[in-house]
């Protein structure tokens, strides 16, 4: 009698059908938890971010950088405006750990001025406060993140935003956890009001969108995980927030907090452009 050797045809297709289910089934939940692992990388690098606005504030009697308001400030007469960005002015907390300035999930840069930014990295060439030995006057920073402006250590207006609206230092704020300061972004910065609405479609707002007083919370307001941004708050803490929760936020001084888009303010399901219509309200 002679021995099998082997798989008949048949067997081997059973096998590779079964392998291919179990891909099917398996993809979708390993998609997820890289996903998943992604999001918490990024909490993870905004606590530390965190913590270097702590230091920064600890080193500079608890203001926040000047942002646009640095040539307001005597002591930084004839300097470039630009040295007062975020990205500047913490320079020496991050030092050239590149990596830090990424969210995990937003990596590629952007082409260009109108180009989508959800998924992307913005990019931009400012003067250069701290050039390294082997930089320039001027400094191309990249960046997946991004501050809300009103932290900042103003003095006077910029445009239409008052300069009493500004928090500039951590003893003004009272409730800190309330009051956001860094994290997802499609640009280094923005300065969102109560009124903002929300963007039509989720890539209509990014990187080229910066206008005075032009809805810009949609640089926050991003569907960069499920559903969810990630954000770091005045009181040095980090959690994820709702994309609709980003409007009951103490954004500045006198953001109304139950403004038109939250449930306090009146705002229905059907109000919501229909990409947002499907996530939590606030």
């Amino acid at each position: 009698m002679t021995k099998r050797k082997g798989f008949t045809l048949i067997e081997l297709l059973v096998v590779i059908a079964i392998i291919a289910l179990l891909m099917a089934i398996l993809m979708p939940a390993l998609a997820r938890v890289k996903e998943q692992a992604r999001s918490i990388a990024c909490l993870s690098r905004l606590k530390q971010w965190g913590l270097m606005f702590k230091l920064y504030t600890d080193d500079n009697d608890g203001y926040f950088n000047e942002g646009w308001g640095f040539t307001h400030h005597a002591t930084n007469a004839g300097r470039p405006g630009e040295h007062g960005l975020w990205m500047n002015a913490l320079r020496p907390y991050y030092g050239d750990e590149w990596d830090m300035l990424l969210c995990p999930t937003a990596t590629r840069v952007v082409l260009g001025g109108a180009d989508s930014g959800t998924f992307k990295a913005w990019t931009r060439t400012v003067a250069n406060r701290y050039p390294a030995p082997n930089e320039g006057a001027n400094k191309e920073f990249i960046s997946s993140y991004g501050i809300n402006n009103w932290t900042n250590y103003m003095l006077q207006a910029r445009g239409v935003r008052p300069a009493e609206w500004f928090w500039k230092s951590v003893q003004s704020v009272k409730n800190p956890n309330t009051v956001p300061l860094f994290g997802d972004s499609t640009w280094h910065d923005a300065w969102p009001f109560h009124t903002d609405a929300p963007m039509e479609f989720p890539y209509d707002y990014y990187v080229g969108s910066q206008s005075v007083g032009g809805d810009e919370i949609n640089h926050f307001c991003i569907d960069r995980h499920s559903g969810w941004t990630n954000l770091s708050f005045v009181d040095w803490s980090v959690r994820r927030v709702g994309l609709k929760e980003l409007w009951t936020l103490k954004w500045h001084i006198e953001f109304e907090v139950r403004g038109p888009w939250t449930k306090a303010g009146g705002v229905t399901g059907a109000d919501w452009p229909q990409w947002l219509r499907k996530y939590k309200d606030y």
